[in-house]
Order: C-alpha cells, then structure tokens, then sequence
C-alpha cells in the first residue's frame, strides 16, 4: 500500500516542487473553477494513541495534495501555451506501448501511455482505441460520459486535431461497396469487401444483450442503402391465392413479437480448424456470435394472411434479399416450412434489433430471424418471401454451409450429397483471459458463452485449469433457458485458484445441451473443408506471473 502511495504521491510533488512559489499560486488561483480552493499545509507530526491513523490521514492529505497540484500545474501550463496540432495519421502511429498511446476525443489528442495500466476497466480495453478516437468506446460505457473522467483524462492532452485533416476517403464511387455504412472501430475485420468482422473476445461477453455496433457483421455483398418509405416486401401466395405486397406500415400492422436470440455464424472459430489443417472461408475466431432482443411481426402470420397453410408433402419458405452482385444475383436461403408456420418457432420478420431499427449492416428496414438456425438463413434487407416444393436454389443453400468428413476434399466434394446446415451444434467459448495473456497468481477469473441449436438450453459449462486432465464446473449467468425455446447464449464464469507453483495454465471449455450434446475433444475429427461446424474443446493458453 505504502509503495503504491509512494507512485501516487510522488510525481504530483515533484511536479508541485518545479514551481516558483509565487508563480504557483497564482496559477493554482487562477485556473481552479473552485473559488474556496486554498493550499493547506497539514501537519506530519505522529503522536498519540491514533499515530497509524492519523498517518493514512497525512498520507492521503499528501495524495490529495499532490494530485491537486500536479494537475493544476498541467492545467496551467496548458493554458499558457499554444496546443500542438497533429495530424490524425501521426495519433494512428501511436498505438503499442513502444510508439506510445495515443487517443482523441473530438479535436482534442491525448498520450494515454501511462494511464493504460492504471484504466479501470482493465488494460485490453483501453487499448482497443489505441490510436484512434475514444468516441466509439465511450458510446459503449455511459459510465465514461461524467465530469471526473474528463478531467482525468485532461492530465494527457498533448495537442489538438489539425482541422484541414480530414480522414481520406479509400472508396471510389464506382465501387459497389462506397455506400456501406460507417462500422465501428474494435470490430476486428476478417474482409472489408465484403464487410465481415467479430468483436473482440473482451468486449463480446461484457453484456448479456450484444450493443449493436459490435454486433457481429456477416455481409456477401454490398450493403444496399434502402428508402424506408418506398420499401416494399413481396410475399408470393399459394396458387389460386393473393400475394402480398407490404410497407412497413403494413407490418407494423401485424401483432408485434419479440424475442431475444443467438445469431452465429456456421463458420464461427473457423481459425481453429485451418490451424489443423488448411480449409476455405473466412477466418474467424470465437466471435462470429452475437445476442440481440429483436422484434417484428411473426412469419406464420405473414404467411397466414397470404393464405398458405402447413402442408402434407415436403414444402420450404425461401428468402431473397436486396442485396445483389453486379449481375443482379440476390442473396437467399430457405427453411422448412413447419418451422416457419409453427408459433413456438417464434420465427420473425423483425424490423427491430434492441429496441431501435435494425441498423443497414443487419438488415435494415427487415430481415429474417429463425431463432436456433444458422446465421446464413437469417436473410437480411429481405425483399421476397414465397413456398416452393423444393429448397432454395440459392448458391448459398445448394452450394455453401453443409459440413463433409474430413475425408472430403475439393476434388471428391459433392454437395448435393450433403444437407443443408439448420439448427447448430452445442458450443462454448472462453473470452477471458485472452490466449498467451499473463495472469497473476493466487486467483483466476475465467468467462465465456455457451449456446446450442434448435432452442436446446445449455445445462453445464465444465471448465478445466489442466488442459482437460481434472474439471470445475462453472456458474451459468444470463436469462433462465424455456425449455426448447432456448433461443439465446448462456453466459459463464469460473473463479478458482491458482494451482500452486504453476508457471502456465491449460484453460479448456466445454459445454453439454439439455439433450446432453457434448462438444467433441478435437478438431481432427470434425475437420471440413469448409471449415464450418467448428465446436471443438475451446482451449486458451496462459502464463503465471513468477
């Protein structure tokens, strides 16, 4: 305690002690927004039954004081000389702890080296905003947005924005992708064109509902830019029947549901398996999964209203989206008709995504919604809606998202062989601490989420220390689970000491569905060469701090 007074105390004085006497408190009058701030002069003198208290007064007296002065010092200073510009290319150069940290808020740029350990929410977070604007981030934590924060924060500032630089733009106009939307900075990108990226792992279980701007993006085309005045969904009806052409007024006119879901891509934690052995797609992480309350009208009831009803024979609701490729190809995707017709399904048209409307990335003015299903059937900027005996022709039904032996490679491949992947299998990932971090001894914090498909609700989260050798199992957080409706994650956490003597921990998950699905041990034997379905034994290595 007494050290870490010492690094409080310390610089504050030193900084108070450079000052001229007169000069500083002038200054320390001048530039204090307190009238009745005076220096005080607390006496150091321990004596009596009360020393050790009367000590921890003095120490904090001095802790105040230096801090005071340390800062309006700063304050002053920074008042009496002209700011230094810097250009937003330069503040981007600043973004490890050998360049240096910095940050901006507004016009404003600010070397936050040394405050990164001190942050309290940890260091990876602040240093997700390395070298660039803390906006963003501060948008995520309203805890940021109080008067204390941005004084502490003004004890960094070293310069201003220059006001002629401006971000240069890296589109041009006539590429199909100029017009996608502004994304948020601590997405990790997996492919700009299309835009495909995942929160990092920190930031994905801090809440139980995922904020919208680090909702995972899974995009194959350029994002249209829709009128949501002139919007229009097609719903072919049944032969002899009325198809249906609908505003969104007309939706809203549809009985409103809402329901919070689990969003994953198929190709979630894909990295994990081109690490086995090289496959096609996307590398993703543990991130390709995201939670939303979404809201809308119900598809069976769309579907009612155009008069289809259940049918005896094989049928599927097929999905054309409004985004499309220079030739005109949309994207679609289908899903068996019982499921769209059946109300427990609680399939949606959803038009609301937590609370507000959906943003362009996700669909925006509409997209689909099948709780417990794959990502890739949750068609976004939906534009069509029709029964076919058969399953969508679409090359992202008929010829992506279907998972092979490891024996299957390009050359033997045959889709056709294979069913379309529906509902996911059980899986579970950890999210803290990160891969190679170095944790303290004593005690060990691990978190993460759990999810199955199909609305089947996760029962158990084994976690072990040894690489798989002796297990814990963990407290489940989050929503209670409706039995087969279990449409959204479970999140976990797990605090247990740290063996002794250890210098590294082997930290696996593993997660069991109430059908007591287990996920399997090792990527070797789920291995495709698409790389989907990847729900392997999640594994994270870590060092003790000696």
């Amino acid at each position: 305690m007494l050290l870490l007074l010492h690094r409080a105390v310390v610089p504050g004085l030193r900084q108070a002690c450079r000052l001229k006497s007169t000069p500083s408190r002038f200054c320390i009058q001048a530039c204090s927004t307190d009238d009745s701030f005076q220096p005080q002069h607390p006496s150091l003198t321990f004596s009596g039954g009360n020393s050790s208290t009367r000590g921890w007064r003095v120490m904090g007296t001095l802790l105040g004081l230096g801090a005071v002065l340390a800062y309006h010092d700063h304050r002053c200073r920074a008042a009496q000389e002209p700011p230094h510009i810097y250009t937003r290319e330069e503040v981007r150069s600043h973004s490890s702890p050998e360049t240096g940290i910095w940050v901006t808020l507004g016009s404003e740029v600010f070397d936050v080296t040394e405050f990164v350990d001190l942050h309290p929410g940890g260091q990876s977070k602040l240093m997700l905003a390395a070298g660039g604007p803390l906006e963003p981030f501060w948008a995520l934590y309203a805890v940021h947005n109080q008067p204390h924060v941005r004084e502490i924060l003004a004890q960094y500032k070293i310069g201003e924005l220059s006001p002629e630089d401006k971000e240069p733009s890296t589109l041009k106009t006539s590429d199909p992708y100029a017009d996608d939307p502004v994304r948020h900075p601590a997405l990790k990108i997996n492919s700009q064109r299309p835009f495909n990226a995942e929160p990092p792992l920190e930031l994905l279980t801090e809440n139980y509902i995922t904020p919208n701007p680090i909702f995972f993006t899974r995009n194959h085309l350029p994002v249209p830019n829709l009128d949501p005045d002139t919007y229009r969904l097609y719903v072919v009806g049944p032969p002899g029947g009325q198809s249906l052409s609908l505003s969104l007024d007309d939706l809203y006119q549809f009985p409103k549901h809402e329901v919070t879901v689990t969003l994953q891509c198929a190709g979630n934690r894909r990295s994990e398996m081109t690490q086995f052995k090289e496959v096609s797609g996307l590398g993703w992480n543990a991130g390709a999964i995201s939670t939303a309350r979404w809201a809308g009208a119900r598809l069976c009831d769309v579907l009612a209203q155009a008069g289809h009803q259940l049918s005896e024979t094989e049928a599927h609701v097929c999905f054309e989206g409004l985004d499309s490729d220079p030739t005109g190809t949309a994207y679609g995707a289908s899903i068996p008709l019982a499921r769209a017709m059946d109300p427990e399904a609680e399939v949606l048209l959803a038009y609301e995504m937590n609370g507000q409307p959906l943003p362009r990335d996700h669909g925006f003015p509409v997209r689909v919604v099948v709780p417990g299903v794959v990502g890739a059937r949750h068609v976004k900027w939906l534009g069509k809606v029709s029964v076919e005996p058969e399953e969508s022709y679409s090359h992202w039904q008929r010829r992506d998202y279907k998972g092979f032996s490891p024996s299957v490679d390009w050359d033997t491949v045959d889709f056709d062989s294979a069913p379309s992947i529906q509902e996911l299998p059980v899986q579970s990932a950890i999210t803290q601490p990160k891969d190679g971090e170095t944790i303290e001894s004593g005690e060990v914090t691990v978190k993460g989420y759990a999810w199955s498909g199909g609305g089947r609700a996760v029962v158990r989260v084994d976690v072990s220390l040894d690489g798989g050798l002796t297990w814990q199992v963990a407290e489940l957080d989050g929503e209670e689970q409706r039995p087969r409706k279990a449409w959204a994650w479970r999140l976990w956490q797990l605090q247990a000491p740290v063996p002794p003597g250890k210098t590294e921990l082997n930290i696996v998950c593993k997660a069991v569905d109430d059908s007591y699905n287990v996920q399997p041990d090792t990527v070797a034997p789920i291995w495709n060469l698409r790389g989907v379905l990847s729900n392997a034994w999640h594994r994270v290595h870590v060092h003790i701090a000696p």
